[in-house]
């Protein structure tokens, strides 16, 4: 072999001690080769509102106006209230008397407490499973905007049902009623539209499903007489309102559910551990009381530790005392 470049023994010769300054010439380049600082950076901060789709803006227009239309119409006495009297007078459940009975209990799918008991438990249930309060967060603030929405309306308009009605032909509006819009309607769009909302893998299905349930619930009140056409109409239109404002309020949701979780972990948990640790059901089932850490603030850094980064200042500090230097 030979050597056509000689330049690199001078170099290399060993003037003190060479290894110390290939572990500087390494340590210069790694400080080189490693971008600026990480540790000073912030994290990026979160959006406040979630921003919605072109499509979901137009929906909420869409329903916006035609809500403001129906109560329009209904205040203005104009040809859809002629439509809730000739409905009326139709008497549908003389029609089909066979159905009274099963469409009397049907018709609690829509009403407010059964219906929320039943979908508190299912939603209990995603919690437990999801280490995660929301899906009874969104539930309890779907049904806070239906009471304070819906309700503002009631109480404005002071409507009366059909079996109270005084003058055919009257909008029956200013009367101390609270029978416009629908509750039972407008209940049976958020409760069952926040199972699909929350659904992961059959949404489709679900909102299928909370479609056909609102949709029945609303016409069922019109043939038992107690509510108006334009009364199941406006209720269709405020509960849609609600599920899809409903995103809006994502990012207080995210939070209160932050808070309730590490609320849970650093009070509540410990506070059971401490109660029931040495003694009754949990004497020396150390597994079975550390499943009640239900919703734990970064499972994953709980139970699995994360790897430091050494720095290379202490690594080349370690092999200048580890490895001898022969002169």
């Amino acid at each position: 072999m030979v050597v056509t470049k000689m330049t690199w023994t001078s170099e290399l010769k060993t003037k003190h001690c060479n290894v110390e300054g290939v572990r500087s010439q390494r340590t210069e380049g790694t400080l080189l080769e490693r971008g600026p600082d990480q540790s000073n950076e912030q994290p990026p901060s979160r959006e406040r509102w979630r921003p919605l789709s072109r499509t979901h803006k137009i929906l909420f227009a869409v329903n916006l106006v035609a809500y403001a239309t129906i109560i329009v119409a209904v205040f203005s006495t104009s040809r859809l209230v002629a439509l809730d009297w000739e409905v009326f007078n139709w008497r549908p459940y003389e029609h089909w008397p066979a159905l009274w009975n099963f469409l009397n209990y049907y018709v609690i799918a829509g009403q407010r407490g059964p219906v929320a008991i039943v979908v508190s438990g299912w939603l209990s249930w995603r919690c437990w499973r999801t280490r995660s309060w929301r899906p009874l967060l969104v539930l309890g603030v779907a049904l806070v905007l239906l009471n304070m929405s819906v309700g503002a309306v009631k109480i404005g308009t002071g409507r009366l049902g059909p079996h109270y009605a005084h003058v055919y032909g009257s909008n029956e509006i200013f009367l101390g009623g609270d029978i416009f819009p629908s509750g039972h309607t407008a209940n049976a769009v958020v409760t069952w539209g926040v199972l699909a909302y929350l659904a992961t893998r059959w949404r489709r299905t679900g909102a299928v499903l909370a479609g056909w349930t609102a949709i029945t619930v609303g016409a069922t009140t019109v043939y038992l007489g107690t509510h108006w056409v334009t009364d199941v109409l406006a209720g269709w239109c405020a509960g849609a309102l609600v599920l899809l404002i409903l995103p809006l309020f994502e990012p207080i949701i995210t939070s209160a559910d932050e808070r309730m979780r590490g609320y849970w972990t650093t009070g509540i948990a410990p506070w059971l551990r401490e109660r029931f640790g040495g003694r009754g059901p949990f004497r020396g089932r150390r597994d079975e009381l550390d499943e009640l850490d239900l919703f734990p603030t970064h499972s994953d850094q709980i139970r699995k530790p994360v790897p430091v980064a050494r720095d290379h200042r202490e690594l080349a500090s370690r092999n200048s005392r580890s490895i001898p230097i022969v002169y």
